[in-house]
């Protein structure tokens, strides 16, 4: 006949068994879990920084900058110099970030539209670099645009990202102002009602 305390010292041994393996498969988890699965290449790097300025300039229009000023506030800087509207000149630079070559493409420039660009588009960083992008013809399927970093290496890059950073031609990010009222308010006199005695029959 088995001991109690034998009996509970293998009840106490399956738990222990049991809770390793279960730590193990869970730590198993974590880690399938934290290594990426999808193959997802960014224009730029983490080593390059935060976007410090952007500038987008046309090949038909005017040349749309802003740039993060001394006190680390987006101003806008061509093609006036204005206070920008924070928000906007945050998402453009989110977009910066948030780039995604989807391939990387070979052949003559002029195929892809680089050889006269639409959009030049320069941007400058946090960690001291500079990067051209050279904008091109869109792709057939329009799911992106035949792009050209730095004058060398040619890619598409997806649409809705880039589209998003090239509004900032079209609509700068001023920041609005409320308009004051020409005149100040006056008030309307209203008309004292008179009261007529009605006499009864």
């Amino acid at each position: 006949m088995i001991r109690k305390e034998t009996l509970f010292t293998l009840v106490v041994l399956a738990a222990l068994i049991g809770f390793a393996v279960y730590l193990n498969r869970r730590q198993s988890t974590v880690e399938a879990e934290a290594t990426p699965t999808s193959g997802v290449t960014y224009v730029f790097t983490s080593e390059d920084g935060l976007p410090s300025s952007i500038e987008i300039a046309p090949a038909d229009g005017e040349t749309v900058r802003i740039a993060r000023n001394a006190e680390n506030v987006w101003v806008l800087e061509l093609p006036t110099q204005a206070a920008a509207d924070q928000g906007l000149a945050e998402a453009a630079a989110t977009q910066v970030s948030t780039l995604r070559a989807l391939n990387k493409i070979e052949g003559d420039p002029e195929i892809f539209g680089l050889d006269q660009p639409a959009y030049v588009v320069t941007i400058g960083f946090t960690g001291g670099r500079e990067h051209t992008l050279d904008i091109g013809s869109t792709t057939p399927s329009d799911s992106g645009y035949y792009v050209r970093l730095d004058g060398k290496e040619m890619m598409i890059v997806g649409l809705s990202g880039l589209e998003g950073l090239l509004n900032l031609a079209s609509a700068p990010p001023y920041l609005e102002t409320a308009t004051p009222s020409p005149l100040p308010p006056t008030e309307t006199p209203v008309p004292a009602v008179e009261a007529t005695a009605t006499t009864t029959p």
